[in-house]
């Protein structure tokens, strides 16, 4: 039933838009009551997101039984989850996606279920550094990168239409993050002396050409300067845009 409602919601979605599509329509295409629909989703937004709480609950159950001793690689293999689950479904995956691009609410919730994901790879990150200090940091920027870069691929194949294989550039992303965040982390020597903080220069929004995820934002910072430093001020500049 819950397929069946959301091929229902997604196909008057197309077929009349989104704001001009009611609960009591997509009830009415699915041939049930409004009460069937709210047992399976909230909301209209929830049925554009069907399988989005299935995935977030078997990424959950795969980071519960991965191996300690790669953290980094087990979050990378966690978001792959997610990416499985658009190619799985292409033509489903690519008209969510452009229905998204066109439906400001959409994009917002679509944001808050990325952000679920996130702090997920967080969670199990702390676990593994500490919940403290540098530990707590160091998990939600590996997180925030993984993220990042799962979604980087991803959309190049979901702007190409569905076309060739999509893990070929997810992984070549995630193989960066690996790359930088796959070293074992070097205890501080507590003698040495705390370098002065740099100063970061404020973080320019760029506006370019292009279908609505061209925005670029330029960051210039002195070399040195801490990361959490740097993604907050990349967080602030995003949060303004």
């Amino acid at each position: 039933m819950r397929e069946v409602l959301a091929q229902a919601a997604f196909q008057l979605f197309l077929e009349r838009g989104f704001e001009r599509t009611t609960v009591d329509d997509i009830v009415a295409r699915a041939g049930v009551g409004r009460r069937s629909f709210f047992r399976y989703f909230p909301s209209k937004e929830d049925a554009v997101f069907p399988d989005h709480e299935r995935c977030l609950a078997e990424m959950t159950e795969f980071l519960a039984a991965a191996d300690d001793g790669d953290p980094v690689g087990a979050v990378s293999d966690a978001a792959r989850i997610v990416l499985r689950m658009y190619a799985a479904n292409p033509e489903f995956s690519v008209q969510r996606y452009r229905l998204t691009r066109e439906v400001p609410g959409l994009r917002t919730y679509e944001l808050s279920v990325v952000r679920r994901y996130e702090q997920t790879l967080a969670g199990h990150l702390r676990s593994r550094f500490g919940a403290d200090g540098d530990g707590a940091l160091r998990a939600e920027v590996i997180a925030a990168s993984v993220v990042a870069a799962h979604n980087n691929g991803l959309r190049l194949w979901l702007r190409s239409g569905g076309e060739g294989d999509p893990e070929v550039a997810v992984d070549h992303a995630l193989a960066l993050v690996r790359e930088v965040w796959g070293r074992p982390t070097v205890p501080a020597t507590p003698t040495a002396p705390a370098a002065p903080e740099a100063s970061v220069a404020p973080a320019a929004p760029l506006e370019v050409s292009g279908d609505g995820d061209g925005e670029v934002v330029v960051m210039v910072a002195r070399k040195g300067t801490p990361m959490w430093r740097v993604v907050q001020q990349i967080e602030s500049a995003v949060g303004e845009n």
